[in-house]
């Protein structure tokens, strides 16, 4: 039984580092480089890639939802 909970933890961890990794890339990585995008014909691409990041974190929370529970329906501790 110890190695069934041994398993859904590292998946589960595994999901967790995966899901934090791509949240820091997209929360860092896209306002370093954010100044870069603006242009005198268009100043708001900044703006936009802050709009983009918001819309891609509420993607990953449903993602990150929806594998966790395929991890869990897998070691039989989905909900009920």
């Amino acid at each position: 039984m110890s190695s069934k909970k041994e398993q859904h933890w590292s998946k589960t961890r595994s999901l967790t580092f995966t899901v934090l990794a791509v949240w820091a890339v997209i929360a860092f990585v896209i306002h370093w480089v954010g100044d870069g995008l603006n242009s005198p014909a268009f100043p708001g691409a900044y703006f936009m890639a802050g709009m983009g990041s918001q819309i891609a974190f509420a993607i990953l929370v449903f993602w990150f939802a929806s594998r966790q529970n395929k991890i869990d329906e897998e070691f039989g501790l989905e909900e009920k």
